[in-house]
Parts: C-alpha cells; structure tokens; sequence
C-alpha cells in the first residue's frame, strides 16, 4: 500500500523549505518581480541550506543524502509557495548536477561534482526548450552530429534559466536529427564555448525575477567526453519524468499560495453586511481551488513515487502529472483574481503575479497541445 506520510526526514527538509519561503522568498517576491531580478544573498542563502547538494556523494564534498522524488516535490511545493521565480533560480543548479550525477562518467562526476559542494552558489542549468509551436521533448530540432571523435550541435534553445550568467549548461540534442527519447543525448557545454551564442535575456509574461534566456548552437564542437554518460548515454525520460514531477510540485505550491489568499480575503473582506465567503457562489469557488491544489499535489506525490521505485508506469504518471498541473493551476489563479474582484487586477495584491507566473507552467519542458 502506497504511503504519502512523510518521513521525519522528509519532514525536516520540508520544514526547512517552508521556514524558507515564509521568511525569505514571501517577503520578497513582489519587489523581485517588480526590478526582474533575484538578490544574490537570497540565491547564497538557499545554496548554504544544501538545497542542491544534500543528496550529492560524500566523495564530491556533498552530504550524500538518498535522492528521492517525492522529497524534491515537498521542497519544491514550499518555495514555489513563497515565490516560483526564485524557486526555478534556486534549484536550476540541480538540473545541470543531478543529470551528471546519476548519469556522468566517473571523469564527469569527478571534474563537476566537487563545484556544487562548494560554499558559493554555483550558475549553472540545462537547455531544453527550444522556439517552436510544436516543441516535443521526444523530437528535438536541436541536433548533435558525429564528427570524428566528437560531436557538432545546432539549434536554439529558450527559457533556459539563469541562461545569461549560468557557468555550466547541459544541453540536450537529438542524435543525428533522430526522434525519439532514445535519441536524445545530453552534452556538457561550459561558457564561453565557441559556437555557443547567448542571446538577451528575454522579458517573460511571468516569471519576471527570474533570468532567461535563448541560446544559439553554431556549429559548437564537442569532445566526446562532454556528452552525458560518454557512449552509454544516459535515460533521458527519467531525467524528463523528474524534472516534470518538480514542475508540478511547484504549480501545486503555486495554486496553494492563491488559494488561501483568496480565502482569507473572502473572510476578511464584507459586501452587504458579511464576508463574501458567505456567498454561495464565492464559497462554492473557494472549495473547488481547493481540492484542485490537492489533486495537482496528489498527482505529483504518486508519479514521484513511482520514480523512486522504478516503476514502469512512471513515465506516464510524470506526464500526467504536468499536464493536470498546468491546466489546474492556471485556473486556480484565474480564481483567485476573480475572488478579488477589481483588488485582483491591481498589484497590491499579489494573486496575479501568481496568475502570471501559474501560466508559465504550460510552456516550460513543452506545451499540453503536443
């Protein structure tokens, strides 16, 4: 029988994560939005939690804590509450050490592991998501070609995270132009490279504190050393399942986050002699936001699970999980807007800045319509 009861482990990064929102990312959020940029003391302080590097091995430097998906998700779904642009900055890190982790070489473990154990926050990410309408995870346009002992890459990446400043990036390419999961390796790419081209930084609906940007791959050679796993290559659905099981993790904490806002100011706030949540149509809304933020929760717990017990439906299950997730959660902010009425449309509340980071869910790893 399956249990979501967290463990007393789980229970404390939990706690810590919370502790961590509700002091330093809560506060923050609107003034972060609001300059489009993240304080560097804020990404120093998330970094000396161990966010990233607690499960990294004791031999690279790191805490070698068991890495576990349904503990990344209860962390995620706590900072994404205190404010999802930092959130993504924070934990953007992970997406370049974790692949290289589980997957790397024992020269790649052993030349990029040790950074992330350092004291000061490492800029680092991965490249995924790529300009197109009809962007698959499975069918990359950006492609990595054999050329003697290495590989070319081509292509144009967006909305890569800390995409401007970040010093390591693991870029993922279709093999030979091949769809298909099976197709798509990883490849470590450090600034600087020639053939790599960072292009300004975008200006993003939502998601606005956070730093993204598009890349450029111009025939950009690559020993064959730099791709992820040497000739083994590494399971690029598991890494897809992970990464899609933190997103919805997040977008729970997102719809969370509005949700009780908007509950609290239809306590609060009184038209005709008593609060607003005493409206049918009001409380009957409120009721709905709510159990969508637990079912996005619930999805994201299951598929998590399934992860850390290698199950064959996990797949699946991360898949889904993201894309309830996105289409939930854009309409749980959609409500909160609407639960404040005229208040909802101006910011001084913050349930559209959650309105505009939530949309962001339906575009990041690929859109519901592919």
């Amino acid at each position: 029988m399956v249990s979501f009861m967290p463990s007393d482990d789980q229970k404390m990064i939990q706690d810590m994560a919370r502790d961590f929102a509700v002091n330093e990312l809560r506060p923050k959020a609107r003034d972060c939005d609001e300059k489009d940029t993240i304080p560097e003391q804020v990404l120093q302080a998330g970094w000396e939690l161990g966010m990233v590097n607690a499960v990294l091995p004791a031999e690279c430097g790191g805490s070698g804590m068991e890495r576990s998906a349904v503990t990344g998700a209860l962390m995620c779904e706590e900072l994404a509450w205190g404010d999802l642009s930092m959130a993504l900055a924070l934990l953007a890190p992970a997406l370049f050490a974790y692949p290289v982790m589980e997957f790397g070489t024992d020269g790649q473990k052993q030349k990029y592991l040790p950074r992330f154990c350092e004291p000061k926050f490492v800029r680092a990410t991965a490249a995924l998501c790529e300009p197109a309408l009809d962007f698959d995870l499975s069918a990359l346009k950006t492609r990595a070609d054999k050329k003697g002992a290495g590989y070319v890459l081509n292509g144009h990446k967006c909305l890569v995270p800390l995409g401007t400043s970040s010093e390591f990036y693991m870029v993922y390419a279709a093999l030979d132009g091949k769809p298909g999961y099976e197709n798509v390796a990883g490849f470590i790419v450090e600034k600087g490279a020639a053939g790599l081209k960072i292009i300004e930084r975008e200006k993003n609906m939502g998601l606005k504190a956070l730093e993204t940007a598009e890349l450029k791959l111009e025939n950009l050679e690559l020993p064959a050393e730099s791709r992820l796993g040497g000739d083994q290559g590494c399971d690029f659905k598991r890494i897809a399942s992970l990464s899609r099981v933190a997103l919805s993790a997040m977008a729970a904490g997102v719809g969370r986050a509005s949700f009780e806002y908007a509950r609290q100011y239809a306590k609060d706030r009184v038209a005709f002699g008593e609060p607003i949540a005493h409206r049918q149509a009001i409380a009957f809304m409120l009721a709905e936001m709510s159990w969508e933020a637990d079912a996005i929760k619930l999805m994201s717990w299951e598929a998590a699970w399934e992860l850390d017990q290698k199950k064959p439906e996990a797949f699946k299950e991360a898949c889904l999980a993201k894309l309830y997730a996105e289409q939930s959660v854009m309409w749980i902010t959609d409500c909160g807007v609407q639960i404040l009425g005229g208040h909802g449309y101006i910011r001084e509340h913050p349930v559209e800045l959650w309105l505009r980071n939530g949309r962001g869910f339906a575009v990041l790893e690929g859109t519901a319509t592919v």
